[in-house]
């Protein structure tokens, strides 16, 4: 057996991102459909590892323990990105598309969670095959995955991951036809114009200062959060993960921040350390997982996912297209809505620069869908619902 102390794990983690890297940006597969770098490398060294093992050549044991860390981070940095003015200038339309999505999150619970019963596996399992991983992504999956695990699920964080894959993929093949269909059929056209209030403009510079400022409030929303978390845990006895109290609080802080300190956060900086914190997160997740424990439930999951994008397919269709207008911009949407819907806000992006690149520019889409997709979605909806139902079935 090979013991990987807490650094050396760690160093692979960065390692395995940068060879994902190297590989997303080779082979055409894989940076068409926007697989994560770590996610290649994690998986790839999961393989690695499941081969060793399987064969008796040798057993690998990490030390996983700094994920938690970078975890928190990540989602505190989600949280830091929460700001209400630019959730204003979304305006009527904002609340809609926030609205639709929130209807998803349960019903791609209800989904899991029913499909799993009736293939005979875990409840929790199906929640790691429904909102979890598929409006949640890969980050979602490892986050909540270890939640469940700590209830005692060993194999949820690997059921997760393969769902957030597969559901990446999907993603990414059905926002563009569906867009395209829609826009076909209803014979939809650009509208011209910009949204009053919406400013683009370049975040300055990263500074010494200005970044030391931004971690300070990084790690006092992620100590604030942490501990309220852990104290409503042990006050009601309802499982609340610690990344979700860090990233309320950081919501606080960072509407707080924009009313009485004006220019404090640099969502550039921010950004970054949510990059790498993720980046980190999801590959030791990743490198972490045991291929081996679910082998058998390989057919349960497709069919799982496979029900998924049917549902959300005909939803985006027949419900949201018409409830956000019926137009140019309305279809552009739901090309995003598929890739955030079941698989990340990445995914929204690429489905809606591939549809605007061929069809013409809709500024209300790239106003909307990156704001609810990229931290709405989560502080709203998926995380209320998905801690719920966690804990009717744990």
């Amino acid at each position: 057996m090979i013991e990987l102390n807490q650094i050396t794990t760690l160093f692979l983690a960065v390692a395995l991102y940068l060879f994902g890297m190297a590989l997303v940006n080779r082979i055409g597969f894989l940076n068409r459909f926007l697989i994560p770098a770590p996610v290649v490398g994690g998986l790839i060294f999961a393989t690695l590892a499941l081969v060793l093992k399987t064969t008796g050549i040798v057993e690998i044991t990490l030390d996983t323990s700094l994920q938690t860390l970078f975890m928190i981070a990540f989602f505190t940095t989600v949280g830091l990105g929460a700001s209400f003015k630019l959730i204003k200038l979304g305006g009527k339309l904002l609340v809609i598309y926030l609205l639709l999505c929130g209807v998803t999150v349960f019903f791609q619970n209800v989904i899991g969670v029913s499909f799993a019963q009736l293939f005979g596996i875990d409840p929790l399992l199906g929640v790691m095959a429904g909102a979890v991983s598929m409006n949640g992504g890969h980050g979602g999956a490892a986050a909540y995955g270890q939640t469940i695990e700590d209830l005692g699920i060993s194999s949820a964080l690997t059921i997760g991951m393969a769902a957030a894959t597969l559901g990446l993929i999907c993603g990414s093949l059905s926002g563009g036809p569906v867009a395209r269909y829609l826009i076909k059929k209803h014979d939809l056209k650009p509208a011209s114009g910009k949204i009053e209030g919406y400013v683009e403009k370049e975040e300055r510079p990263i500074q010494e200062w200005s970044f030391m400022v931004q971690v300070a409030l990084l790690t006092f929303s992620m100590a604030v959060g942490t501990y309220l978390g852990d104290l409503f845990t042990n006050v009601t006895g309802f499982v609340l993960p610690s990344y979700i109290g860090a990233m309320f609080v950081a919501v606080i802080v960072r509407n707080l921040a924009d009313r009485f300190i004006k220019g404090t956060v640099n969502m550039k900086e921010i950004n970054l350390i949510g990059d790498v914190s993720l980046a980190i997160f999801l590959s030791m997740a990743l490198m972490s997982i045991k291929l081996w424990e679910v082998a058998d439930l390989a057919l349960p999951l497709i069919g799982i996912i496979l029900i998924q994008v049917i549902f959300l397919v005909l939803y985006a269709i027949f419900v949201m297209f018409r409830m956000l207008g019926k137009d140019y911009d309305a279809a552009v949407m739901i090309s995003g809505f598929l890739g955030h819907g079941l698989g990340a806000t990445p995914n929204a992006m690429a489905n809606m620069s591939a549809t605007v690149s061929k069809y013409g520019p809709s500024r209300t889409a790239f106003l909307v869908v990156p704001i609810v997709g990229a931290f709405l979605i989560d502080v709203v909806f998926s995380a209320p619902i998905i801690i719920t139902t966690i804990n009717l079935f744990k």
